[in-house]
């Protein structure tokens, strides 16, 4: 096991909020967070065919290039009646060409739950692959999921991608309404950290 209590970790996203998620998630372990932005770094393109292949890409990337321990997600949503879409291309289809709009993504998503007429509830989950890496080029892979259904219209603005309609199993409010602290709780991301937490912070 490697300790990384008090350590200085690149979070390898350009996301403002999975930063955020993360500053939260590991606030109690005495971590020193960087970004990519402290190195002048951007995140590799994601050529690989799953979140976990993603994830240990961008981390790998990041470690090599700023030479301190780095940690990296890939996270989507994937819709059952969709055959699992948007999965890997989840930030895809938020794609415009002057940057990302997730209301058009979200609108797609719907549009298209329409079209294949998919019954009440529209089950989906998000899902996270996170991946550590050090410069050494040991690498671990945790996973973490968030069952729920899709929703329309959106509802809420504390949240951030696909989170205004996303509603949680055993849940009334979508993943935008929930306050930071409700959300860090049982988000698909808190899952898989309480994972690397319990094996690389305890």
């Amino acid at each position: 096991m490697r300790d990384l209590v008090g350590a200085e970790i690149l979070v390898a996203t350009g996301n403002d909020g999975k930063r955020a998620e993360f500053a939260a998630l590991l606030a109690p372990y005495g971590v020193r967070l960087r970004t990519l932005a402290d190195f002048a770094l951007s995140e590799p393109e994601e050529s690989e065919p799953s979140f976990a292949g993603n994830a240990v890409l961008k981390a790998r990337a990041a470690a090599r290039q700023s030479g301190l321990v780095s940690i990296s997600d890939d996270s989507g949503l994937v819709v059952q009646a969709l055959g699992g879409a948007p999965g890997i291309y989840t930030a895809d289809w938020a794609e415009t060409g002057q940057g990302r709009d997730f209301g058009l993504a979200m609108a797609k998503t719907w549009d298209l739950l329409l079209a294949v007429r998919s019954p009440e509830p529209r089950l989906a989950e998000f899902c996270c692959t996170l991946a550590v890496a050090w410069p050494d080029v040991d690498v671990r892979v945790y996973e973490g999921q968030l069952r729920g259904q899709v929703v329309w219209p959106p509802r809420g603005r504390l949240g951030h991608g696909y989170d205004p309609i996303f509603q949680p199993e055993g849940r009334d409010e979508t993943m935008g309404e929930l306050a930071p602290e409700a959300k860090n709780q049982i988000s698909h991301r808190a899952d898989a950290a309480r994972k690397l937490i319990l094996d690389c912070f305890t």
